[in-house]
């Protein structure tokens, strides 16, 4: 059993929030919820009930589940200590995906669901934010050497003629891009939940459930960025280029999501649509053999168990779980760049949507994410009434 929140029915165009506990009748596998015969992907997100019962009881589900690793008693003999170096290698094999954020996992035919698109900028503060964008790819592929195009002037031309003249990458520079880029990446969702967390502090209110989908935004490209480090090791250089874009871009992003937290949700829409590109043609590549190094190659065991993947996993099966967060991570900013950022809530805090909508629409409207909140409470009724006839 897990617990979801529920929105209360809100005023016609007004994205309100209040949460309620109910007992969801629920199938784990890749965070699918089943509502009356349904399903849904739904988060894992767990709330004190009002109204427990023997079956909702903390005490009776200790009964049915193993004890976790940290709760079992051992004897002194056997402790160690967590914090020298013979614990400390213990405790690291413990912690592993289950431990990170809610996160989507995708089905097969969610992964090849996804669309190249792009939102057309409407007003100043799109073209802005679009004109800043092109201007880091034109910027980033300069300096990497990539040329960005449909495809190179002489088909015949062989794979190392390719990557000698920059129409190809080879696995080291496509691991180089990916690692500098996801090491970007990860700062936006940590920034705009930082400052949202402290504009609720400093006005005693809550946020409407914006915190949570920053804070897993952030997460999930940090593990993009755990998943590559596998397989490179960054040199001095390349750490020193990334502190200094860091440090830049993090407070950079700070003082306009200050000014202007829908620019900058634009800003980061735009981003991932780039993102979607580059993985789009990273799978294209490896696919048609361009990348022979990455063909066989196993999927690191830490992809694995973040995205739920088969033990014999390739590393073609994690450029496609990391395009599908590039792409949930599209449709989010864009569709929250159209809220009113201090009144209206997050409408992914109550439902995740699938890939089958994530990819093929590139963000959700006002009146349409004014019309999937409703939609979300409509269904955690429609359980309720169902829960209710069958107790």
């Amino acid at each position: 059993m897990i617990y979801l929140p529920l929105l209360r029915p809100a005023a016609p165009g007004v994205l309100k929030r209040a949460f309620a506990a109910y007992t969801i009748s629920s199938k784990q596998g890749a965070g699918v919820v089943l509502l009356s015969g349904t399903a849904y992907s739904g988060r894992y997100i767990s709330t004190a009930s009002p109204r427990s019962n023997s079956l909702t009881a903390a005490k009776s589900h200790q009964l049915t589940v193993e004890p976790h690793k940290q709760d079992k008693v051992v004897s002194s003999s056997e402790t160690k200590s967590h914090i020298s170096k013979e614990g400390a290698g213990d405790v690291a094999k413990q912690v592993r995906g289950d431990w990170v954020l809610f996160h989507p996992v995708y089905s097969p035919s969610e992964l090849k669901a996804v669309q190249v698109l792009h939102r057309k900028a409407e007003n100043f503060g799109d073209k802005a934010a679009y004109g800043l964008v092109k201007l880091a790819r034109s910027i980033f592929d300069f300096v990497s050497g990539y040329k960005h195009v449909e495809g190179p002037p002489d088909a015949n031309a062989s794979l190392e003629e390719l990557r000698k003249t920059g129409y190809m990458l080879s696995d080291k520079q496509w691991l180089s891009r990916i690692l500098f880029l996801e090491s970007i990446a990860g700062v936006p969702g940590m920034v705009a939940a930082t400052l949202r967390h402290l504009q609720s502090l400093r006005l005693m209110v809550r946020d409407s459930g914006w915190i949570h989908t920053l804070l897993e935004e952030a997460e999930n490209e940090r593990m993009h960025l755990m998943t590559f480090m596998t397989l490179k090791q960054p040199s001095y250089f390349f750490r020193a280029l990334v502190l200094g874009a860091q440090g830049v871009f993090y407070n950079l992003f700070f003082l306009c999501y200050l000014i202007s937290p829908r620019i900058c949700h634009r800003f980061v829409g735009y981003l991932e649509e780039e993102a979607v590109i580059t993985y789009t043609r990273c799978i294209a590549d490896l696919e048609a053999g361009r990348i022979p190094e990455w063909s066989t190659l196993a999927a690191p065991k830490i992809a694995i168990e973040y995205w739920r993947l088969h033990d014999n996993a390739k590393m073609l099966d994690v450029i496609y779980a990391v395009r599908s967060d590039e792409t949930t991570h599209r449709f989010v900013n864009h569709s929250l760049a159209n809220l009113n950022t201090f009144t209206d809530v997050n409408p992914f805090a109550l439902r995740e949507p699938d890939m089958h909508l994530k990819g093929g629409k590139v963000e959700l409207t006002r009146d349409e994410a004014d019309k999937y909140v409703t939609e979300s409470d409509e269904l955690f009724e429609k359980n309720k009434k169902h829960l209710k006839r069958d107790s």
